[in-house]
């Protein structure tokens, strides 16, 4: 039996070479998702991670208590301390730096990578006994000398065009700033090496910047052979003011680093396992359905065995064996491929303003577990389920037909199985029509509700194949006879084509859904945010820890063409146990900017101690305008009793919570800062000249983002925007798949009917009219998939709207007329390019050979 299973396997190389492909692919898919999940939270982790090797403590200045001036604190961290720590017994090598952020323009005056926090690293460089920093080797020109000079890394060099002695505008958390670049360095920091931006200044600018003059952020210690980190972090803290420092050791940090990377990188993983699942459904289903189509296209030979001696289980081992043989080739293959697209997948998913950062490929246990379980798992399984049934058969009843049609009560199990799974997954996502938000709980009744929809979709597809191509068909059977051929062919094995038809159902539903709950959210954003904002321009900080300069506010404000300009800062607010985000406005002026839809109270009594609150955070506390609630203001703020005193419909302008501008700008993580500028222009003028003239306002700072109202409307529906490319990118590999289960079912259908093929060519049919009907039949199969697919797609998209419509008021089922005529129009193309090959090799057959052929 061994013999016999690497026979058939090297007799019908063609065959096993599309199996193989289908397996291959189903491998690519899981495993690619996988390790471009994995490479990319690596990624994620070493641009947010500094490296602590080498470094056995950290002295660092302790927090300030209430009331104390932070800049005591600091003050410890000076040249005198660096040299008693120096001479305490253990300490090999002692390391001040100097640290923070610093955001640059290009050459070209476009900001660096400005929307991603963790990339702006700025540093002093401190030079050893040498002259040189060990942790920035110079690979060009000299190291900054003074205030009016900086280095950056060469990956920032290439990517901002800089050049030796370019002039170079940026920013730290106040005024623009420009220095000339006079040195180009090399680093082995993760932050940067991950496609961050690294700033050297020389050691005096840095501590003006970063900490106080002559002070520094952080001292790191190495510790002697035979030292520990505890022990030297025990006699360190031996000799450092109690009240004003503090010892960490390096590993306590990279633990303290670990958790609250693992924290900001959890969200990562998530969507690409969400496409991993999907893609081990797709292909999982698409190995099944070849393997039972081959298994079936083998019955004959299979009985044949049975009838010169083999048993059932010899017959079933001989298969599972095959399957074995082929699981493994195609897992190796499909593994392959599947770091082809995780490599890819960066490139294709990043954007100039928000690319991903870079790192190797992460090739976990995981990710070849999932090859192995979809390659030979499923491979074997799907052949274990067919080999079964066919070695079930008598012998002479095998030799007598290939295959044996479903009786009336399989077919009525079917069909009652189906609709009670129909009716409890519709009725799942029905309920959800009266939810008031998108809570936790009703996501999980949403994802079960359209999980079970699938699933009854594709139980049902057999018992509805018949009705909808017998439909469908009266369109291609006005083709002349190879259209009624073609749709009798379908209709001949409604099962087969129902699992054909499967996978292209599947992804055109998903399409589909996403489509049109990407269009709706979309257009419901735009709405939102163009209902909410009254102004013609917002100038806004990149991120809530830095502010717009007082002056700067000023100076806007005095621009030509400038008839209001509004400050607004911008806080947290602990509510309830969450945090959410506050904005501090004038009372006097908010109107003119912020088109706010009061439910209740009046913003004229916004003052200290008084807030207004968004319909969302009022109806989650049960609360209204007179209520009065326990809050906190800013990081780090006790408690207190605030009034409400008004309630306004969700506005993303206002966002969660409005209060007094002054008690805001106070608690900010700038203190006395603002994050925003809502600006009134005479006669509502937007042109690039007014534009102009506020980037010049703002010194062309790559901490701000100027945007008129039409810019800042498209921004807050661009994040669904980009989630839908992305989704529609990992989609599409199942497209691919999808289409090869044509290409397999139409291959394995032309082989099956070699000698009706030939009877119509005996009888005149010709060679074109051949391939007219292959391609016929796969595009009425293509068809029935797609409108399946499509009204799943719609109805689930419906249901689960139901959610957002709760909690934003503007959203509204909007359909996606072109993009859904392109799903319909790509389904059949798929289905008409995948006949290609099966039509030419059905045409190419000899008529005598065809009909000789047993």
């Amino acid at each position: 039996m061994l013999r016999t299973a690497v026979r058939n396997l090297m007799a019908h190389k063609a065959r096993q070479l599309m199996t193989v492909l289908a397996v291959c692919l189903g491998v690519a898919f899981v495993s690619g998702t996988l390790v471009f999940a994995d490479s990319t939270t690596a990624a994620y982790r070493a641009a947010a991670s500094k490296s602590f090797a080498g470094v056995a403590a950290t002295v660092t200045a302790k927090p300030s208590p209430p009331g104390a001036a932070a800049d005591r604190q600091a003050d410890v961290l000076d040249d005198a301390l660096v040299r008693k720590l120096a001479s305490v017994p253990g300490v090999a090598a002692v390391r001040p730096s100097v640290e923070g952020s610093a955001t640059l323009n290009a050459a070209d005056g476009t900001p660096l990578r400005a929307d991603q926090a963790w990339a702006h690293l700025a540093a002093a460089y401190v030079p050893g006994k040498d002259g040189k920093d060990g942790r920035y080797p110079l690979v060009k020109g000299r190291a900054p000398a003074n205030r009016d000079e900086l280095a950056v890394d060469n990956g920032t060099a290439a990517t901002g065009h800089f050049r030796i002695g370019d002039l170079v505008t940026l920013a730290t958390d106040g005024p623009v700033m420009t220095k000339r670049l006079v040195g180009i360095v090399t680093t082995k920091d993760t932050r940067v090496t991950a496609g961050g931006t690294l700033t050297l200044f020389d050691k005096a600018t840095a501590q003006k910047l970063f900490a106080t003059p002559g002070h520094y952020t952080g001292i790191d210690l190495s510790a002697t052979p035979g030292t520990s980190q505890t022990e030297l972090s025990q006699r360190v803290t031996a000799v450092l003011p109690a009240d004003r420092a503090e010892t960490t050791t390096g590993a306590a940090q990279a633990a303290q680093q670990s958790v609250l990377v693992d924290t900001l990188t959890r969200g990562y993983t998530k969507l690409p396992l969400v496409f991993a699942g999907v893609s081990l459904f797709i292909g999982s289903f698409l190995i099944v359905n070849t393997f039972t189509m081959l298994v079936t296209r083998r019955t004959r030979e299979i009985a044949l065995l049975r009838a010169i001696g083999a048993s059932r289980r010899q017959v079933s081992r001989s298969v599972l064996l095959e399957a074995l043989l082929v699981g493994l080739v195609a897992s190796a293959a499909g593994f392959l491929l599947g770091l082809g697209i995780a490599r890819v997948l960066p490139d294709i998913l990043s954007t100039g303003a928000d690319p991903l950062p870079r790192g190797p490929l992460e090739i976990g246990p995981r990710s070849v577990a999932a090859a192995l379980g979809v390659g030979v798992g499923v491979t074997v399984l799907a052949a274990w389920l067919p080999s079964r049934r066919a070695a079930k058969v008598a012998p002479v009843e095998a030799m007598r037909t290939a295959g044996q049609p479903p009786s009336a009560r399989q077919s009525r199990l079917r069909g009652m199985a189906g609709l009670a799974l129909l009716v409890f997954g519709a009725g799942q996502l029905i309920s959800l029509t009266g939810a008031k938000d998108a809570s936790e709980g009703n996501l999980r009744s949403a994802m079960l509700g359209c999980a079970v929809l699938v699933v009854a979709m594709i139980v049902l597809a057999p018992v509805l194949a018949a009705p909808v191509i017998r439909l469908t068909g009266r369109l291609t059977g006005r083709l002349g006879i190879t259209g009624r051929l073609a749709r009798e062919n379908a209709l001949r094995d409604p099962r087969r084509t129902a699992a054909t038809a499967a996978t292209l159902m599947i992804s055109t539903a998903l399409v589909a859904g996403l489509a049109v709950i990407g269009e709706s959210t979309s257009q419901a954003l735009d709405r939102q945010a163009a209902a909410g904002l009254g102004a013609d321009y917002v100038i806004s900080s990149r991120t809530p820890t830095t502010g717009i300069d007082p002056a700067a506010v000023r100076r806007v404000a005095g621009t030509p063409g400038v008839r209001t300009a509004t400050a607004v800062a911008g806080s947290t607010l602990v509510i309830g146990g969450g945090v959410r985000n506050i904005s501090g406005v004038d009372p006097e002026t908010v109107k003119d900017v912020m088109k706010l839809d009061l439910t209740s109270g009046s913003l004229a009594d916004l003052g200290p101690g008084r807030i207004a609150l968004s319909s969302t955070i009022a109806r989650e506390h049960g609360l209204s305008a007179g209520s009065t609630i326990n809050a906190g203001l800013g990081r780090g703020q006790d408690l207190e009793r605030y009034a409400v005193v008004a309630v306004y419909q969700d506005n993303p302008i206002a966002q969660d919570a409005l209060g007094a501008r002054t008690e805001v700008q106070r608690n900010s993580f700038k203190p006395g800062s603002v994050q925003r500028i809502l600006i009134r222009t005479d006669g509502g003028t937007v042109s690039k000249t007014i534009e102009k003239r506020l980037r010049t306002a703002v010194g062309n700072s790559p901490l701000l983002k100027v945007q008129n109202r039409g810019q800042f409307v498209r921004e807050a529906a661009g994040t669904m925007a980009n989630l839908l490319t992305l989704m529609y990118g990992l989609l599409a590999i199942g497209v691919v798949i999808a289409s090869l289960g044509v290409v397999n079912t139409l291959a394995m259908s032309v082989a099956e009917r070699t000698r009706e093929i030939g009877v119509l060519r005996a009888i005149g049919m010709d060679r074109a009219g051949i391939r007219r009907m292959i391609r016929l039949e796969a595009v009425t199969v293509a068809a029935f998939g797609t409108l399946l697919g499509l009204a799943g797609g719609l109805f689930g998209a419906w249901a689960v709207g139901a959610l957002a419509n709760g909690a934003m008021r503007q959203y509204s089922l909007a359909l996606p007329w072109g993009t859904l005529l392109l799903i319909c129009l790509l389904s059949l193309a798929i289905g008409a390019l995948a006949a290609a090959v099966p039509a030419r090799r059905a045409a190419a057959l000899s008529p005598l050979e065809a009909v000789a052929e047993a």
